[in-house]
């Protein structure tokens, strides 16, 4: 009951951390650091269960590990491209050199230098994406970009995790090679062979059964988890692993889903833990090297993206954009330096040192990443230096008149009808979208197409609104929106300007900004039925043919690819 009645009152303060954390805007990994500094031995001293804490907490690594690795198809890589390659092996190599040169420089011993060095280069996969997802930005450019070399340093986590967790205190050369290297190359060949051969069958005779699926999972984890410790090769590389095997399959988003609510529950036990061991004591001691490596992160990070992805040609808005997703350190380099401590390579100093960098970088990146499309205009004329001279390879620009009657800003399932009605009434029109493939499909049935952001300032500073007689805009984001309005209504007054938006109180701010119309996707679907209703009265014959009619029409959008959304956002 003891115990219980611990984790009821650890549970009780995670929540009040993580409500504070969720006011300003922070992610929640932050709030159960801080939970574990509150509760740990140095204020309330609320964790005396630290055994069972710690047990719960490996879960929840193997957990995440796992599901992390469910995400690492290896037939991705191939897909990732040569930006996301460089650009994520080049920030891994550069960052590592530069900081293990400052840890010796500054007093760290080798051996420390080289954890912290490894801890520095890598860039939190798990908060980027809800990032950029929040943002709406997944398919934009950057986005693409930002998620593949992301890709790329989960798979050199992956390595340098087998290595360490393989090392123990004292480990001799003829060690690493028969003992470690031979264990694993043999491991994994066995997994190769199982993930190809015999798991695709067991999963596909026990999907029928959710729970069956569910349990599998869990147990495939655990046990190969279980069988990689056995080993010497720690209970992490085998929950990752685990996780690979399964990314081959056709239910792993299935399988991610329902263990995700389960891994989160752990995972907060073993950011609670982290901070509970945090120590305090001789922190003054290091505040040096923590501002110091803080600042690089947060600004010397997003200078080694910007400088390759400018050496490779890409314009600077696009290169300051991924620049800034990897100003943070990721929960990879906690586990990695928590593994460093727990083999008997590190004391817990260096463990609350790289601990308070990532509170510092993760929440200064970001308020860096949520609010970039305002920081980018201050930062532009500055940014120079950054891109190269010529034509960029991300401009996509395939169209050849100054001036437009119509302009359509994002196509997507919006857009589409839209862009249907502007080849009936046969003006000349532009569309401009941040997604490349869009871009790609629209430019092979001949029209004429500019890639960018309706957020980007100077792209809207290029367009000439003077003789644009229509602008329509699918965004639905309202500061977007009103920095597009502004923009128009400053060359020409009459433009007809249309937006869409999901929210009344932004419909009537937009008309006050200067839109024409405001269309509401919700409001105008229970329009359309109260219209057929009233035209064809009660008669099934009428309503077969919109039935039909419809199909095709859902069919058509099928195969281009478009989705209804599940909610609406900003």
């Amino acid at each position: 009951m003891e115990v219980f009645i611990e984790l009821s009152i650890i549970i009780g303060i995670t929540f009040l951390i993580a409500t504070i954390m969720r006011i300003l805007k922070q992610p929640l990994i932050i709030g159960y650091i801080i939970t574990g500094i509150i509760a740990g031995p140095r204020l309330f001293n609320v964790i005396s269960s630290t055994e069972l804490v710690s047990l719960l907490s490996h879960i929840g690594i193997a957990l995440l590990l796992f599901i992390v690795g469910l995400s690492l198809n290896p037939r991705i890589i191939k897909d990732v491209g040569k930006v996301s390659s460089i650009t994520g092996v080049g920030q891994v190599i550069f960052t590592f050199i530069i900081v293990f040169i400052i840890s010796t420089l500054i007093g760290f011993s080798k051996i420390a230098s080289l954890y912290v060095a490894i801890a520095m280069t890598f860039s939190s996969t798990i908060i980027i994406m809800k990032l950029l997802s929040d943002k709406k930005d997944m398919e934009t450019l950057y986005g693409r970009i930002a998620i593949g070399f992301l890709i790329v340093q989960d798979l050199i986590a992956i390595l340098v995790l087998m290595v360490i967790s393989a090392i123990p205190e004292g480990l001799n050369f003829t060690h690493l090679i028969f003992g470690i290297i031979l264990k694993g190359a043999g491991l994994l060949a066995v997994l190769s062979l199982i993930g190809i051969f015999i798991l695709p069958r067991i999963t596909k005779l026990i999907a029928k059964s959710q729970e069956f699926l569910l349990l599998f999972s869990l147990g495939w984890c655990l046990v190969l988890a279980s069988t990689f410790d056995y080993f010497g090769l720690s209970m992490e590389v085998g929950a990752l692993l685990a996780g690979v095997t399964l990314s081959l399959s056709p239910y792993r988003f299935e399988i991610s889903s329902r263990l995700r609510p389960l891994r989160d529950f752990f995972i907060v036990l073993f950011f609670i833990s982290l901070g509970s061991q945090m120590v305090f004591s001789d922190i003054m001691l290091y505040i040096v090297p923590i501002l110091l490596f803080s600042a690089f992160i947060l600004i010397g990070n997003p200078l080694i993206v910007m400088t390759l992805m400018g050496l490779l040609g890409y314009t600077k808005r696009n290169s300051f954009l991924a620049g800034l997703t990897v100003a943070q350190i990721s929960e990879f380099s906690l586990i990695i330096v928590a593994m460093g401590v727990k083999v008997g390579h590190l004391p817990n100093e260096i463990l609350s040192v790289v601990t308070i960098i990532a509170l510092i970088t993760i929440a200064g990146s970001t308020y860096m990443i949520l609010y970039s499309n305002k920081i980018y205009p201050y930062l532009s004329r500055y940014l120079g230096v950054f891109e190269k001279k010529g034509k960029k390879v991300d401009e996509h620009r395939y169209h050849k008149d100054r001036s437009y009657d119509i302009l359509l800003f994002g196509y997507n399932r919006v857009g589409y009808n839209i862009l249907e009605s502007f080849k009936k009434i046969k003006k000349k029109f532009l569309v401009i979208d941040f997604n490349p493939e869009t871009i790609t499909k629209l430019v092979k049935e001949g029209f004429d197409c500019k890639y960018g952001d309706a957020n980007d300032s100077e792209l809207l500073n290029e367009l000439d609104f003077s003789k644009t007689k229509m602008v329509a805009s699918t965004i639905h984001d309202i500061d977007t929106d009103l920095l597009l309005i502004n923009k128009v209504r400053e060359s020409n007054k009459k433009t007809i300007i249309i937006i869409v938006s999901h929210e009344i109180d932004e419909a009537v701010r937009l008309y006050d900004a200067g839109a024409s119309y405001v269309l509401m996707p919700h409001f105008l679907g229970g329009h359309h039925v109260s219209t057929m209703i009233e035209e064809h009265g009660l008669n099934p014959t009428k309503f077969l043919k919109e039935k039909i009619a419809h199909l095709e029409h859902l069919s058509r959008r099928k195969d281009m690819g478009h989705k209804h959304p599940t909610h609406y956002g900003h």
